[in-house]
């Protein structure tokens, strides 16, 4: 029997400009997989956080964000919603539905050949007697070598030139989906090693639908950053190091500097989008509500504790 997937992605709707490249790679990877893959979009336009610049613009930006994402589940929502909210809520929807769950995201864009490797995955991990597990693809760049378990082959090696946006391999590179595709399609033998301890980010995050059976998810106090690392620390805490795959020579591209990624933001007009921290940081909630989580994060486990919510960073 074919596995069965769901693959989420939460856009918001300064998103607009880049997500059409996920949706076309993704649209790749539905048609090398011809079984039911569930395609869910969360689609907000609340303006608590980041304000448009106008009424009209943002008209644009939603119109735009529904002519492309006109597949699968689409939602919308005019509710304070982060990225934290839609996954923890996109897990609990359809662990029931599929066996396994994906982490998509606007930034990213999916391998053609994603959901056939999965499958794949899936069937031998339960030859294994392995139900619950935990998968990654080769991500790009990261910021040290405590990620390179998790970098592609071809990037793992590559220097880190802060500030670069030149050279492919660059943490700030952009990446386009032709590029993915060369990358992956010149892979003759896969290369699947199993992680010695978890380690991942949220983009492209698989996940077996039996770890959230078994009471797995991002706890609610872990209300707007760190949902990836909190998730991380929850699977440990109840299940213990089961499998974490990684499919370290198959690239899934994490644009996380794409220089679209953040339109039309009022008070940010102007700011050079090298920068997309920078921009973030001149809206005064920002710094109060990374802290707050950033404190709760750290004591998930601490039974003295009392978590910070959105009604503290409005205070």
């Amino acid at each position: 029997m074919k596995t069965k997937f769901a693959i989420g992605c939460l856009v918001q709707w300064y998103e607009c400009d880049i997500i059409e490249e996920y949706v076309d790679s993704l649209k790749d990877a539905l048609e090398q997989y011809k079984e039911q893959v569930i395609v869910d979009f969360t689609v907000v336009i609340n303006q608590d956080l980041e304000k448009c610049i106008s009424k009209d613009q943002l008209d644009k930006c939603i119109d735009k964000i529904e002519s492309i994402c006109n597949m699968g589940n689409v939602r919308y929502t005019d509710d304070l919603y982060t990225i934290a909210d839609y996954r923890r809520e996109f897990n609990e929807m359809y662990c029931d539905r599929v066996d396994v769950l994906m982490w998509g995201e606007s930034d990213s864009l999916i391998p053609k050949q994603t959901f056939v490797l999965l499958d794949n995955l899936h069937q031998i991990s339960l030859q294994n007697n392995n139900p619950k597990y935990l998968a990654f693809f080769g991500t790009c760049k990261m910021w040290d070598d405590s990620w390179k378990v998790i970098e592609h082959t071809d990037f793992t090696d590559k220097p880190f030139i802060e500030g670069d946006t030149k050279n492919w391999w660059s943490l700030r590179y952009s990446m386009k989906q032709s590029e993915m595709n060369s990358i992956n399609e010149k892979v003759e033998e896969l290369d699947v090693r199993i992680a010695p301890q978890h380690k991942f980010n949220g983009c492209g995050l698989v996940i077996s639908s039996e770890v959230i059976k078994a009471g797995v998810n991002i706890p609610r106090s872990v209300f707007f950053i760190h949902e990836d690392s909190a998730f991380m620390w929850m699977t440990n805490k109840v299940l213990g190091n089961i499998p974490q795959y990684i499919i370290k020579n198959i690239l899934l591209v994490h644009n996380r500097k794409h220089p679209n990624k953040r339109m039309y933001i009022k008070g940010e007009e102007g700011i050079e989008k090298t920068d997309l921290g920078a921009q973030r940081k001149i809206h005064d909630w920002y710094m109060k509500a990374n802290k707050m989580c950033e404190q709760n994060y750290t004591n998930l486990f601490n039974p003295n504790y009392k978590s910070f919510t959105w009604k503290d960073v409005w205070k």
